[in-house]
């Protein structure tokens, strides 16, 4: 049973890892795709790889001319929208001594201020019925050093998710979010970390997954293709965990 059939998607920053993984399988569920991503190249390869049920915007989520472009790109390929996963995004870290304006701008214009107007544009271009999916962290739901201001950006983002989801119900399109936990992806290529620190991370996070194992892409996709489609139509303003137990369960 295709889910997903007859619904166009748009899913920010998804020329690679959760985003193109979702886009996989949104179009495995019968959706038609537009992706977006900040280069030309990317998209190109990307869309090529996903098919004919796929199209490409070269947009970038922290650059405000883009932004405001966006919901009249979206309507050239298409006029209306039944799900958006606003996904683009990246971490950097830094302690509190080390944190300048640049990291903090950087950080909060692709995770807020990319998330707020993304929405503002596409809006418009959804029907009642549709669904809206934000990708938040369980970096809000922990103290992890370093990550001051990307997890108060992620928080903004998890607010969203109820905030929207309030001026959205008379709309009758949901709101909703996913966490996810540690996930096996590129995340980091975009960050500030070294492959030692990178390493490091990964080897501090793995022993308390208590399912032993990084997620998968793929398996953020399958709950974004869930909320996307009627089998959570009474599922509104939730943020859902997709995190193997960490750092909720403790073994």
């Amino acid at each position: 049973m295709q889910k997903l059939k007859n619904k166009v998607a748009l899913i920010t920053g998804a020329t690679s890892g959760i985003g193109k993984a979702t886009a996989i399988d949104f179009i495995k569920n019968g959706a038609s795709v537009i992706v977006t991503g900040r280069f030309q190249e990317s998209i190109d390869k990307t869309v090529v790889e996903l098919g004919e049920q796929a199209s490409g915007i070269v947009s970038d989520a922290g650059k405000m001319n883009d932004l405001k472009q966006l919901g009249d790109k979206v309507k050239a390929i298409s006029p209306q929208i039944d799900v958006l996963f606003v996904n683009a995004g990246y971490g950097k870290y830094a302690p509190i001594e080390h944190i300048d304006e640049r990291h903090y701008d950087e950080q909060f214009s692709v995770l807020v201020k990319g998330a707020l107007f993304s929405v503002q544009q596409i809006v418009p271009l959804m029907k009642p019925g549709g669904s809206i999916i934000l990708n938040t962290s369980i970096v809000t739901e922990i103290g992890m050093k370093n990550s001051v201001v990307y997890s108060a950006a992620k928080a903004a983002v998890q607010s969203f998710a109820k905030t929207f989801a309030s001026e959205m119900a008379p709309k009758e399109i949901r709101v909703n979010a996913i966490s996810p936990g540690p996930i096996e992806t590129n995340y980091f290529n975009r960050s500030n970390l070294t492959e030692a620190e990178i390493e490091g991370v990964a080897d501090f996070v793995l022993p308390q997954v208590p399912l032993g194992r990084f997620g998968q892409p793929s398996e953020i996709a399958k709950v974004a293709t869930f909320l996307a489609s009627e089998d959570a139509s009474f599922l509104h303003g939730a943020e859902i965990f997709v995190n193997g137990g960490f750092p909720n369960i403790k073994v």
